[in-house]
């Protein structure tokens, strides 16, 4: 399947000149339900792993939060499934019970939750990438990218931890067949529903925040939109500035390359912390695919704002993670080596 993002509502380059230069391009994702192998790029799909190499874990203290109940993945699996059928129930007869005593029960059995787990944890496949598919920055030699990530929330960092393996697929003939799982997840969040990949090129511009003041000046000058007919953007934002931040500068979503997304924080450091070069976006791993301020760049595919998103989830979530606060957490690698450490931000 493919998806085409909306055209913007206007050419931003054409209107602001100084734009031009700043265009970068962006390859979004569009992560969506499938069963995929291998040798797929995915979200949550087996990986092209050797046989002969350990699996990593976290042996990372982890703190129990007093409040949340904790799931094994086969908990949140089948919770999810019980989700999917209410929903598919309640589409074809709207007239249907919500819920049954059998789902309720096991609802209750789902919040009492699991016994927690002290241990080393293996960490759970997020992405995997190859470059035939997604251009991303890649260090010599490879063309496959794996993301994984400890289901659990570190001091410091209110998100889970990730770690990234770069390969070269042709030398892989032995795959691992089966993987261990974490006994459990702090967060059903932190298990990603498996989903293939339908990449589509997009243009990005910067986030107001990394313009130029001059720059910044500029784009708040309403005399410099007069030649916009408005028609071409009242639907879409209230003022000029609005306009530019949710419709023509940055796209949601999963997606590679591009420009930062920046919001809540403004931009901070990102030197590589072993050789200082400036860090680029890699992969932004999102919570969602769009939100209400950025419903312009739901794909045609989609149909409309209200296109939801898998049966029993949240609309535009189809890979089901979240970020605290529904936000993005973002990768960056150092451009002159990618295998050199990697920042991540929440945002």
């Amino acid at each position: 399947m493919s998806f085409t993002t909306p055209p913007r509502p206007f050419d931003i380059a054409a209107l602001f000149l100084e734009l031009a230069p700043l265009a970068r391009t962006a390859t979004r994702l569009h992560p969506r339900p499938g069963s995929p192998t291998v040798h797929d790029s995915s979200v949550g799909g087996p990986l092209l792993w050797p046989a002969d190499e350990p699996w990593p874990y976290c042996d990372a203290p982890h703190e129990r939060r007093a409040t949340s109940a904790v799931h094994s993945p086969d908990d949140v699996r089948l919770f999810r499934r019980r989700q999917a059928a209410v929903a598919e129930r309640q589409l074809r007869d709207p007239q249907a019970p919500a819920v049954t005593p059998e789902e309720l029960e096991a609802a209750q059995q789902y919040r009492e939750g699991r016994p927690w787990f002290d241990g080393p944890i293996p960490l759970l496949p997020v992405a995997q990438l190859y470059v035939r598919d997604i251009p991303f920055p890649c260090p010599p030699g490879a063309d496959l990218l794996q993301v994984l990530w400890c289901p659990f929330e570190h001091e410091g960092r209110p998100h889970p931890r990730t770690t990234l393996f770069w390969r070269s697929a042709a030398t892989i003939t032995d795959v691992l067949d089966a993987p261990p799982e974490p006994p459990i997840v702090q967060s059903a969040h932190y298990l990603p529903e498996p989903c293939l990949f339908s990449p589509e090129p997009v243009t990005e511009y910067p986030n107001p925040s990394e313009l130029s003041e001059e720059l910044r000046d500029l784009l708040d000058d309403e005399s410099r939109w007069e030649s916009i007919d408005p028609a071409l953007y009242n639907t879409y934002a209230d003022d000029p500035g609005e306009l530019y931040l949710n419709n023509l500068s940055t796209a949601p979503g999963w997606k590679t390359g591009g420009w930062t997304r920046w919001s809540p924080t403004d931009p901070v450091d990102r030197s590589c912390p072993a050789c200082g070069t400036a860090e680029v976006p890699l992969l932004t791993i999102a919570s969602s695919e769009w939100d209400g301020g950025s419903e312009t760049w739901i794909p045609e595919d989609d149909g409309s704002p209200s296109a939801p998103g898998p049966l029993g989830g949240e609309e535009g979530n189809f890979t089901w993670i979240g970020i605290t606060g529904d936000n993005n957490l973002q990768l960056h690698v150092c451009p002159a080596d990618p295998s050199h450490p990697h920042i991540e931000l929440v945002q």
